[in-house]
């Protein structure tokens, strides 16, 4: 069911969400968080569909603010979304135009739900502090998406210099089978250690990066990040090691191949995690992200190193 509410205020749409419980139970109760996503038009309904996904693990209230353009006349326009159009969720749009296309805490405060946790996602056009933003303030966790950024390098170090406990990205989020696939493979390897780490990606991964910068950390070796300016995501990692280099190598985009001295080639699948997955995950955990912290604060500075072409290997 949608209910759309033309040049309505926040007021009207929280009397009529009331009215449907009302009514026959429409909206159900039992949600856990209440998830924000600040976005602009034309990508609001992907969004929306991969937090419907999501909620049918974590049931919440999703307020998609949309920014409508900033030239007409100041208003709302509202939408609520429920049953089928809304998942597991409650689904409200809030399409703003003009000062109110602008994302403000008063805009969202009389639709969050009571003494439930706060998660603000920004999808596109991440902003330059998102702890910093009227929604960013009251957020237990923020999430971000460098690689939907024009620029995903230079966003993913400007998170650096903003961070704050509770901020997390997506970019992060994608490498978590990749941090799971490398760590069993050291566990299973003999105690030789690491001295030097290759790490292969799009020239314009910042999941790349982020990678380079986890191993940098956890095995205290160099590491050399080989751009690969036709791929996209991580290709290949490679841990140097004296008795025998450990391989994990995704040519495609669902398996990768690990090779490991003394054993034969595994196949094991890898497949590049989709929008839904990520947030659900993220929606997993409401504490800070201390190894994302790390990462960012530490890690890091530690992959300022040479990017080389495959050719120059």
């Amino acid at each position: 069911m949608i209910i759309d509410l033309p040049n309505t205020t926040t007021s009207k749409i929280s009397k009529e969400i009331t009215n449907l419980r009302h009514r026959g139970g429409v909206v159900a109760l039992g949600r856990v968080l209440t998830l924000v996503v600040i976005t602009r038009h034309g990508f609001e309904e992907e969004a929306i569909e991969a937090a419907n996904q999501a909620s049918r693990e974590h049931p919440c209230r999703i307020i998609v603010l949309v920014d409508s353009g900033r030239d007409s006349a100041n208003r709302i326009d509202g939408q609520i979304r429920v049953g089928g159009d809304a998942g597991a969720s409650e689904v409200i749009v809030l399409r703003g135009y003009g000062m109110l296309a602008e994302e403000s805490e008063s805009l969202v405060a009389a639709l969050l739900l009571p003494d439930a946790p706060i998660v603000a996602w920004w999808p596109h056009g991440a902003p330059a502090n998102a702890g910093k933003t009227s929604i960013g303030r009251i957020a237990h966790r923020r999430i971000t998406d460098s690689g939907n950024e024009p620029d995903p390098t230079a966003a993913l170090y400007r998170l650096r210099e903003t961070y704050t406990a509770g901020d997390t990205d997506l970019a992060w989020t994608r490498l978590t089978n990749w941090r799971i696939q490398l760590a069993a493979a050291l566990d299973q390897a003999d105690d030789s250690p690491v001295t030097g780490v290759t790490v292969e990606g799009a020239s314009d991964s910042p999941s790349t990066a982020l990678l380079a910068a986890w191993l940098t950390l956890a095995l205290d070796a160099p590491v050399t990040i080989v751009a690969d300016p036709a791929g996209t995501g991580i290709r290949r990692v490679r841990l140097h090691r004296g008795t025998g280099d450990v391989q994990l190598y995704r040519p495609g985009l669902t398996v990768a191949e690990l090779t490991q001295p003394g054993q034969p080639p595994q196949r094991i699948a890898l497949a590049r995690r989709n929008l839904q997955d990520c947030l659900s995950e993220e929606l997993r955990r409401l504490d800070p992200d201390e190894v994302f912290g790390e990462v960012l604060s530490s890690g890091l500075p530690r992959t300022n190193l040479r990017s080389v072409q495959p050719s120059e290997r």
